[in-house]
């Protein structure tokens, strides 16, 4: 008896159909939720960041 044989016998076909379901749900809600009108404006500050140089600029040590 060969492996492909036991393999075919064992009906472990539909896991690679639940995984791809999983798979497809998954890309569908990180894809909504990327793209959601409600996150313009977190993009907009992410998209930003980059060239905004005084918000994350070292601060001079203070003197006492």
């Amino acid at each position: 008896m060969r492996l492909t044989d036991i393999m075919s016998g064992a009906g472990l076909s539909i896991y690679a159909q639940i995984a791809l379901v999983i798979f497809v749900a998954a890309f569908v809600a990180i894809v909504i939720r990327t793209f959601a009108p409600s996150r313009n404006r977190e993009m907009d500050e992410l998209a930003r960041l980059p060239l905004e140089d005084e918000r994350y600029a070292p601060q001079p040590p203070v003197e006492r």
